[in-house]
Order: C-alpha cells, then structure tokens, then sequence
C-alpha cells in the first residue's frame, strides 16, 4: 500500500463556530456536505465534522507545521474562538506554542529546526 494523503477528522462542538475559528488562523474552507467542511492551507488539509464527542474531542491533537512560528502565534492569537492560547517555547527541535479550538482540541503549532516529515 502507498499513501497519498492522510486528512484527520476534526469533532466540532458548534460546527458554525469552528468553522470560524479555522478560518480565523488561515486556512481556506470549502463545502463537502452540510456536515463536513474541508479545511487546507498550502498542500495541507483537515475536515470539520459536524461530530462531538467530549472525549474524543479533549484528547484530539494536531501537529501543524509551519515556516514561520511568529507569523502563526500572531494570528491564532487574534482569533476570536480559541478557547486557550500559550506562549511560543523553545524546544530543541524547533519552536511550539500550543492553540485550543473551539472544541477543546489541542493544536500544537510547530516550526521545526528541520523537517521531519
């Protein structure tokens, strides 16, 4: 088997309200279905799912990659619907600030020293 892509399924509380917040840090939306919204930025994407489950939803996580840390930070951190936003710290393989979306999912918004892809 070769994979292509891989996409995650993002649960969304209030489904309008992560819409937003997606679009608020960058990504561009685009209708699938009236409950599944994709979400991309560059070559990358997700999908809104108009799902909530709490459980799965606080303990749902995701890695974005990006080239400029200071950039992303200063945008999530205008967003109106996050629900918690912590500093950019230094780490030995890159620099990270942590994101939560209006769901209670976890983004952890990374610029790494080297692309470990």
């Amino acid at each position: 088997m070769a994979v292509q892509d891989i996409k995650a399924f993002v649960p969304c509380k209030n489904y309008e309200v992560s819409k937003a917040f997606y679009e608020e840090i960058g990504f561009s939306l685009a209708y699938v279905t009236d409950d599944l919204t994709l979400c991309e930025s560059g070559e990358c994407a997700l999908f809104l799912q108009r799902f909530y489950e709490p459980a799965l939803a606080n303990n749902f996580m995701l890695q974005i990659c990006v080239d400029s840390i200071e950039q992303a930070y200063e945008r999530c951190s205008r967003s109106q619907h996050k629900t918690n936003l912590k500093e950019v710290k230094q780490e030995s393989w890159g620099k990270v600030f942590y994101v939560w979306g209006p769901s209670g999912e976890l983004l952890h918004i990374t610029e790494l020293n080297e692309y470990i892809g």
